[in-house]
């Protein structure tokens, strides 16, 4: 298989060496969802949903739930001469694989569709990896699990968020906006990013590598135990460190979990979702 190359601090670094051993493992059988967990949050109202309670507004009081996708908002098809996973936007969820990994190297590619869905109509198109997946869905605005999440937004590829979780990044707090807003930079401080005031959960990534609409995207993604690096069409836009779950009475290490894909509001496909185990970041990568 072949690597791009990688813009590491400024230098272009060939990256025909960035693992040790080509040992892939699809996550993803190119048929079915077979190994995945789907979840649907709440519904707009405007949709019909059979068996969901509403209240007098109209207003749906419960989540789709579990493995149930009466929308069809999951499915498979042939985009571009290959299998790919479609998956509509029609409201906000994830699939989430059953297994759980730690110390692995995941590499997927990411094309933007035409729809966009209720909340989401005037806003750039939205979706995201999440990965050190742990708990049920639903932590988060009541559809997220607690998880560090690769964003996957127009033009924001790559930025952090941490929901239910904390990391740090070295970053530099942006000029000349109204509310905080950190931008990743190797030479930056270590901030710790979390749910709370005034830093909040969000680190911007650096530089924006993201193809033309209508192209994939081809993200990698590399965990050593509580560190990772996000990569987006070969240049690295963010390494993060010292991830920590926040979900007993003190900050734990958080090193390894399931991999979800969302959907948020807007159609999105994936192909060649794949995984290998690695023990060490890629010596090109190693110290930046």
């Amino acid at each position: 298989m072949r690597y791009p190359t990688l813009l590491l601090g400024g230098f272009l670094v060939a990256s025909a060496g960035l693992t040790a051993a080509e040992n892939w493992k699809a996550l993803w059988n190119g048929k079915d969802l077979q190994g995945w967990d789907t979840f649907m949050t709440n519904p707009d109202a405007s949709w019909d949903v059979p068996g969901l309670k509403r209240d007098l507004n109209g207003k749906y009081l419960e989540p789709i739930g579990l493995n149930r996708d009466p929308l069809h908002v999951f499915t498979v098809e042939e985009v571009d001469g290959r299998p790919a996973i479609h998956v509509s936007g029609q409201g906000f969820g994830v699939m989430t694989t059953r297994e759980s990994f730690a110390n692995f190297h995941v590499r997927v590619q990411v094309k933007w569709g035409e729809k966009k869905w209720g909340s989401k109509l005037k806003l750039p198109r939205d979706c995201g990896l999440l990965y050190f997946v742990h708990g049920a869905p639903g932590f988060d605005h009541a559809t997220w699990p607690r998880s560090i999440e690769f964003q996957i937004q127009e033009h924001d590829i790559g930025d952090l968020y941490a929901l239910g979780t904390q990391i740090t990044v070295n970053a530099r707090r942006s000029e000349g906006t109204s509310r905080p807003l950190y931008i990743y930079d190797p030479k930056g401080e270590p901030t710790v990013f979390v749910q709370k005031a005034p830093i909040g959960n969000r680190c911007v990534k650096l530089g924006d590598p993201e193809k033309p609409e209508g192209e994939w995207n081809t993200l990698d993604l590399y965990c050593v135990g509580g560190d990772s690096i996000h990569v987006v069409n070969g240049v690295v836009v963010m390494r993060l460190h010292n991830a920590q779950r926040l979900d007993g009475p003190a900050p734990a290490p958080l090193t390894g979990g399931q991999i979800a894909l969302q959907t948020e509001g807007a159609e999105v496909f994936y192909r060649d979702v794949e995984i290998q185990p690695i023990t060490a970041f890629p010596a090109e990568l190693a110290g930046l």
